[in-house]
């Protein structure tokens, strides 16, 4: 996994996400998210309290609902549009 070099110095020594790089870095924010939709799992639906939790466990700065934002707005994470179920989408690129 040679993105994980790359994202070194936004990761712990557990491999959590410890800061939500600037909006200069797009390219790290991009790795940030495929990092964090390796965790979900392929053809599982989760809720939104589901979704937080998982991120919680894998970043350092509090903000799940940025990142479930972000990951969906990426394409990286899929939802019904009411927000109630969310899931990985099977292609992430």
């Amino acid at each position: 996994m040679d993105y994980l070099v790359e994202l070194q110095r936004y990761l712990d020594e557990q491999g959590r996400v410890k800061e939500w790089p600037s909006k200069r870095n797009r390219k790290y924010q991009r790795l940030v998210l495929e990092y964090l939709a390796l965790k979900f799992e392929i053809g599982v639906t989760y809720t939104e309290k589901e979704v937080n939790t998982l991120l919680n466990q894998h970043h350092l700065f509090g903000d799940p609902a940025l990142l479930r934002r972000e990951l969906f707005e990426n394409k990286l994470i899929d939802r019904k549009r009411d927000g109630s179920a969310y899931w990985c989408r099977e292609s992430q690129n």
